[in-house]
């Protein structure tokens, strides 16, 4: 991407989306498709340097391999996995081990400044999370490439909570397709595509994936509907979640980060290490409540499968200790995520048979941007 920007002048500034604290979101075109750059600091200065750099001959020396271990070390440090941690999943455990497949394709030595500019990204987690998840889920922002301390992702329609449909519905009514599907429909196919997308993070890493800050703003759609987070900020595995959680408190409030919750134990004056909600249930509370409220269905609020889906995600936004209860497959909290899965997939079915008309979740002409903080 360097050379796109610095020397061919391929990559186009278009609008600054976000800057607070030395974050910095910005909108961009390379080679004429959209693009989103990040960094989490403004400077490159202000990214801690790899001190091996400071000597001359030994940053000269250094072999991919070599790269390949500060990396996967800097990896595990980031997504918080202890090496022994890692080592003890199966075939798909080792996240720190696959980004280093990554730098091993290379056969040749790593310059001074592909060093440095490597050493800052890694510092960024959620350039870390995006990097190395990319290849192991479809619910992840792709990056695309990088350059300094920027990283670019791929451009995505981002929810917003203003928006009745949380997404801008236009782009995929349209992508393509021979029957094109009603507004009702794709809001259907959006909820299980977030349903999956739960399953997938509990169950396809060695450790869970906890999201602790669901909100419309923090996921997008592609042009197929997949639900994707666009925000990881606030995503943690299971080993660093429960040291956030593990803290002096004196009663539940004090067991809360963001959307991620436990109980306090009052006798030994400590919260909880275990997560008392998951990610279902925050998705169900701040997600498919509203969306699924009679205000917005309107006169189709009173048939039998909407008034099943509204009791369903009732229960789920309403359950407690959902993460007791989900640790096993067989648990309540997979009961009500299996029980959604079938209402949504019977409306859908409904919804294709059905001809389009009349439908009160009509498409907004909203345009959305990636503002994915």
């Amino acid at each position: 991407m360097c050379r796109d920007l610095c020397v061919l002048g391929l990559v186009e500034y278009k609008r600054c989306l976000y800057y607070e604290n030395g974050k910095k979101v910005i909108e961009a075109h390379w080679r004429g498709k959209p693009i989103i750059l990040k960094s989490k600091l403004e400077n490159f200065s202000s990214y801690e340097p790899l001190g091996i750099l400071d000597y001359q001959d030994a940053a000269e020396e250094l072999s991919p391999l070599d790269v390949v271990f500060y990396a996967t070390m800097e990896v595990r440090n980031s997504l918080g996995l202890a090496e022994e941690e890692e080592e003890g999943g199966g075939g798909n455990s080792s996240l720190a081990k696959l980004w280093g497949i990554k730098l091993k394709h290379r056969d040749k030595s790593y310059s001074r400044a592909e060093l440095a500019s490597l050493w800052s990204l890694l510092q960024q987690e959620e350039y870390t999370f995006l990097r190395v998840l990319q290849d192991l889920s479809t619910h992840m922002a792709k990056v695309l490439g990088s350059c300094g301390h920027f990283y670019a992702v791929e451009y995505l329609s981002a929810g917003h909570a203003w928006d009745q449909n949380i997404f801008s519905l236009e782009e995929a009514a349209v992508s393509g397709r021979q029957t094109r599907w009603s507004s009702r429909e794709m809001v259907h196919r959006i909820a299980l595509s977030f349903l999956d997308m739960v399953w997938h993070f509990d169950h396809d890493f060695t450790h869970k994936l906890h999201l602790c800050d669901i909100k419309a703003e923090n996921f997008a759609i592609r042009k197929d509907l997949t639900v994707v987070a666009i925000d990881v900020d606030m995503a943690f595995f299971e080993p660093k979640m429960r040291d956030i959680l593990d803290q002096n408190c004196s009663s539940d409030d004090d067991c809360n980060f963001f959307d991620c919750s436990s109980r306090c134990n009052l006798i030994k004056g400590r919260c909880s290490p275990r997560r008392r909600n998951s990610n279902l249930q925050v998705i169900c509370e701040k997600i498919f409540r509203p969306w699924f409220s009679p205000t917005l269905l309107g006169a189709k609020a009173g048939l039998p499968l909407q008034v099943e889906l509204q009791r369903a995600v009732q229960e789920c936004s309403e359950a407690d200790g959902g993460e007791e209860e989900m640790a096993g497959d067989g648990g309540g909290g997979w009961d009500v995520h299996q029980r959604l899965r079938n209402i949504l997939t019977r409306l859908v079915q409904e919804d294709g048979a059905s001809a389009e008309g009349g439908d009160p979740w009509e498409v907004k002409g909203h345009v959305h941007t990636a503002l994915n903080f």
